[in-house]
């Protein structure tokens, strides 16, 4: 035995103790699984405790941060708000108080201009702390000095300069939250600094990725988004309130202008849709000089644009230098803008102001050595077809000094009445009522200007716009007793405002240019529009009653057509005339040229 076991090793089991090993093995194994899933299991539930705790602990903070900025903005609206009534509220007591005096009428009106200025200042502090649309609010009113009193236009003066500029930083946070990237994504270089602020947006200059093109980059404040909705409600609330204690001062059409047009302004995309609309419009009309800057892209609150440099249409210097025609400039103005009021399937520029309208020279043009820019398109409106017509008979009437004729048509367009007609034909046309009715084309005389300049410094544009704005001027009655008669005349449409405000940009500037034709062209060039559009009037109305192969159709089609040929044929030997005129001044014969 001694034997056998010194031949076995010491490693060696018996079957028994095999036996029992393995079981003892396969125990220790089975406890240790058992134990390493409870460890594992508890663990597990430590982890979803935790997990839960985690999510619940983030979710309540993320609610918290987000209730905070609710609270925070919850708050900030207050303050606003509470700054326009505050500021209302005082304003209006601080007048009824001083319009109670009733003693000696110098020391009545004394008063009266310090609470001008006091109120004025209150509004003043309120449009800066608020911002947003209360500066492009204060700006407006800055401008009214034919309706506000002088201290309050004057008071308003400095916003016209006090425009926002966002920072970079915010900028760039528009631009991940519009379009998912960077501003680095779209441009090889970005100027962080604007070129140009005004109240709703501020433009860069950038260069494009790939093409190298310099473009124009017209961002939208940040903040205004936040606020508009809020501010527009507060801005109609006070001018509902002045309109109710106030009715002379009758501002609601301002704030109803605002709430109709604001929205428009700050969609990015539509004013670039506005723009190759009318791009695509004018490309189609020979020899037309307009440029509007190609579109690259837009968003709601991003529009690039190609960068078209020019000068002041009246930086006279310039023209002279580069031999611009200042008559070819005027006249291509009067084209544009008529075509815009009378042109089929074309909107009218709603800001058409000097800002906005830019020149250059282009010698490459066939007929004209200049380029007219156009800018800032986020406004347009559609002229109804029956208004386009209306008022083209309008001022065929006004050309041809038949009264009777103007009269007619000036209460089809605007609802004006007869002891209306003086105030809205000066407005129109920019002259004496006397020379309205004998001859609109001569040029104004030095006498007629002082008389016009009068006349508007005496309240005649007040009277019209509170013509325009609610009815005629009404004697000195209680405010509700004013508030019901006033509610008895009609208003005149705001599209009409419009027409009148680029009747008045293309009259200021020919006069600013100092042309040698007069306003004689530029009435022609309107003449021929008119009755462009009373030809295709009456060739619809004509074919309307049957074939134009009918004795009678074909008799009345060809007036119809005479009368229109007539002006056309006016138009075209006037341009001749002078073109001969420029023909002999490059030749030298200034003596027989000489306007």
């Amino acid at each position: 035995m001694k034997a056998l076991r010194s031949i076995i090793p010491n490693n060696y089991k018996t079957p028994r103790s095999c036996l029992y090993s393995n079981n003892h093995l396969l125990g220790s194994r089975l406890f240790s699984t058992a134990y390493a899933t409870e460890i594992a299991r508890r663990t597990q539930k430590k982890l979803s405790k935790r997990r839960i705790f985690w999510a619940v602990g983030a979710a309540v903070g993320a609610g918290a941060i987000t209730l905070w900025d609710d609270v925070q903005h919850a708050a900030e609206a207050v303050q606003r708000s509470s700054r326009v009534l505050q500021a209302l509220v005082t304003n209006m007591y601080d007048y009824r108080s001083t319009l109670r005096y009733e003693g000696d009428e110098g020391r009545r009106q004394a008063n009266l201009k310090a609470c001008h200025q006091r109120c004025a200042d209150r509004t003043l502090r309120v449009l800066e702390k608020n911002g947003s649309i209360y500066i492009k609010l204060g700006q407006h009113l800055s401008s009214m000095n034919y309706l506000l009193p002088l201290e309050w236009t004057q008071t308003f003066v400095p916003l016209q300069d006090k425009c926002p500029v966002s920072t970079y930083e915010a900028i760039e946070a528009m631009f991940v939250a519009d379009t998912g990237q960077l501003i680095s994504s779209h441009f090889d270089d970005f100027d962080q600094e604007p070129i140009g602020a005004a109240s709703l947006a501020q433009v860069h200059l950038a260069t494009m990725k790939d093409t190298g093109l310099r473009v124009a980059v017209k961002v939208q404040h940040p903040a205004l988004q936040e606020w508009v909705p809020l501010d527009l409600a507060l801005t109609r609330f006070t001018f509902a309130m002045l309109k109710y204690f106030f009715p002379a001062y009758n501002l609601d059409w301002l704030s109803n202008e605002m709430e109709q047009s604001l929205p428009q302004e700050l969609n990015f995309a539509l004013e670039g849709s506005n723009a190759r609309r009318t791009r695509r419009h004018f490309s189609l009309i020979r020899d037309c000089p307009l440029v509007i800057p190609d579109v690259i892209w837009g968003r709601k609150r991003i529009l690039v644009m190609e960068y078209i440099a020019g000068h002041r249409i009246d930086d006279l210097p310039y023209l002279d230098a580069n031999r611009i025609d200042r008559d070819e400039v005027s006249a291509a103005l009067a084209r544009i803008f008529n075509e815009m009021i009378f042109g089929d399937n074309c909107s009218l520029h709603c800001d058409p102001h000097g800002g906005n309208i830019a020149l250059r020279y282009n010698g490459l043009r066939r007929r004209h050595n200049f380029d007219i820019i156009l800018y800032d398109h986020g406004l347009y409106r559609e002229i109804p077809l029956q208004l386009k017509r209306d008022y083209a008979k309008l001022w065929l009437a006004v050309i041809d000094a038949d009264e009777n004729s103007m009269r007619k048509y000036a209460h089809r367009v605007a609802g004006i009445l007869d002891e209306q007609f003086p105030l809205f034909a000066s407005a129109i046309t920019g002259r004496d009522y006397r020379a309205v009715s004998r001859s609109v084309v001569s040029a104004r005389s030095k006498e007629e200007k002082e008389v016009i300049s009068s006349a508007m410094g005496e309240g005649l544009l007040q009277q019209l716009v509170q013509l325009l704005g609610q009815g005629e001027t009404l004697p000195k009655l209680p405010a509700r007793e004013t508030r019901r008669l006033m509610s008895k005349f009609p208003v005149v449409p705001r599209i009409i405002l419009l027409i009148l405000k680029t009747n008045d940009l293309t009259r200021s500037l020919d006069e600013s240019l100092k042309t040698r034709a007069g306003p004689v062209r530029n009435f022609m060039i309107l003449a021929r529009y008119c009755s462009r559009t009373i030809f295709q009037e009456q060739v619809e109305v004509i074919r309307s009653q049957g074939s134009t192969l009918w004795p009678r159709n074909m008799f009345r089609l060809f007036a119809a057509w005479t009368s229109y040929v007539r002006i056309e044929a006016k138009l075209v030997i006037y341009e001749w005339y002078i073109f001969v005129r420029r023909i002999a001044r490059f030749l030298g014969f200034s003596s027989s040229a000489r306007a």
